[in-house]
């Protein structure tokens, strides 16, 4: 099977969705602000058929554009974060150390791929890193093919790590926090159990990846060195501090996210800064940082509009106002449902609302005062329902061709969609299984 061009694919999408606004009633929750996530949330029981709103043809066009604008904080971040490190690349920092990695690898190349793994699941777990990862490709495509692993390794340890740590994350604020302050739960409460499961799920998937690599390897078409590599001598003092100055832009970007309240525009600064230091510091001169961060913005511009194109199939459910009946008409049967099923039927409800709603922490605030109210009703423990959109949405992200980050890394990398399913379906089902597991556990243990 081989899937249409992505950007072919998600415009077909958006033409679905329009073609959903002429099928499926329109309906409306009620909304109010709540103090607890700083966010507009659903009320419970307050569903209602609005006038219908198809969306016509060219409404879904336009939608295109006012999905970008919609995205346009993240889309910009991408160009400047892409800038940031094309500049890092072009002073031959990041690519000479890869090169003396490699070099110390000889014979232990699948060694990288857990070093790695972790790294992007810290990444994911701690503020869930989607976008921000497609900074790395130039660094990630040069360290897998020094290696002889493909591109698909190279969206294994990054994008896929990252989402399955997000996934089974205890302290993941855009997703397992938001859902417990919906929830009324204590923040990071149910730490040690999430981390029980959290722990095997990451071995599993770096398991998997280093399988993968070890069999698709190509040892002797191996990637030379980089073309955009200064022809000066390389300089250890410069190289550190360079190297140094990006260490401490994640520090940042990790207080900033956790602690300051920072969104995309600051994170978008800090990266530009860091991007101007790197060239300053690694002698590029002004015009030379200047060049390698257009050549940065050229080399992203494709994968940055992707996640604009994946924001407009949400812009045109929610013009034909149907979002909320899709949500409505998906969780109504768990209600008939015995409790550990219930449990389960929320999981893979929350994996189906996850494809029109992309955005974790907008599902979050549209289904979790919807379900919490049904799990009292049914007995079941809050913690579980946190639980079972938490598993359900985040091990979505590995597959739904509306998540824009995942597209553009797809696209960013040159791993066409199919052969990244190919790949990662394998992995999930072990991985799904084990979220089973935490649920039924959750349920029998009765999680508080």
């Amino acid at each position: 099977m081989r899937f249409p061009h992505p950007l072919t694919l998600m415009v077909g999408c958006i033409l679905v969705a329009a073609a959903l606004s002429y099928i499926l009633p329109a309906g409306q929750f009620e909304r109010r602000d709540d103090p607890a996530t700083g966010r507009r949330v659903v009320v419970a029981g307050t569903y209602h058929r609005v006038d219908s709103a198809p969306v016509r043809p060219f409404d879904a066009v336009v939608a295109i554009p006012k999905g970008m604008a919609d995205a346009g904080a993240v889309i910009f971040y991408v160009f400047l974060v892409g800038g940031a490190f094309a500049v890092v690349e072009r002073t031959g920092a990041s690519t000479r150390r890869v090169q003396g990695l490699v070099a110390r690898l000889e014979g232990n190349e699948t060694l990288v791929i857990p070093i790695t793994c972790l790294a992007f699941g810290l990444g994911g777990g701690l503020i869930q890193m989607q976008e921000e990862l497609i900074a790395f490709v130039p660094m990630l495509l040069l360290l897998t093919r020094r290696l002889g692993f493909n591109a698909t390794v190279a969206c294994a340890v990054s994008i896929g790590a990252a989402a399955v740590a997000a996934a089974f994350s205890p302290v993941n604020p855009f997703q397992v926090v938001i859902a417990q302050k919906v929830a009324e739960l204590k923040p990071q409460s149910g730490l040690w159990f999430r981390m029980a499961f959290l722990l095997p799920a990451m071995a599993i998937w770096i398991w998997a990846t280093m399988r993968y690599a070890a069999r698709t390897a190509d040892k002797a078409g191996r990637a030379g060195t980089n073309p955009n590599v200064q022809a000066s001598p390389a300089s250890p003092v410069s190289d550190t501090v360079i190297l140094l100055v990006v260490l401490a832009t994640f520090v940042l970007f990790v207080v900033g996210a956790q602690s300051w309240g920072w969104e995309f525009e600051q994170f978008s600064a800090l990266f530009f800064l860091m991007g101007v230091a790197a060239g300053l510091i690694g002698g590029l001169g002004i015009a030379g940082t200047a060049e390698a961060f257009v050549e940065g913005f050229r080399s992203l511009a494709y994968a940055a509009l992707l996640i604009g194109f994946a924001r407009a199939i949400y812009v045109v459910l929610e013009q034909g106002q149907i979002v909320d009946s899709i949500v409505q008409g998906i969780f109504t049967p768990i209600a008939e449902l015995p409790v550990a099923l219930s449990a389960l039927g929320m999981m893979v409800m929350q994996a189906l609302v996850h494809v029109p709603v992309p955005s974790t922490s907008g599902q979050a605030v549209l289904t979790m005062p919807v379900l919490v109210p049904l799990s009292d009703l049914l007995g079941l423990s809050r913690q579980v329902t946190v639980l079972a959109y938490q598993y359900g949405a985040g091990l979505c992200e590995l597959l739904t061709p509306t998540n824009g980050a995942l597209m553009a890394m797809l696209a960013a990398t040159g791993v066409r969609y199919e052969e990244w399913l190919r790949f990662v379906v394998r992995l999930l089902i072990p991985i799904v299984g084990l979220a089973v597991i935490g649920l039924v556990t959750g349920v029998v243990a009765g999680l508080k």
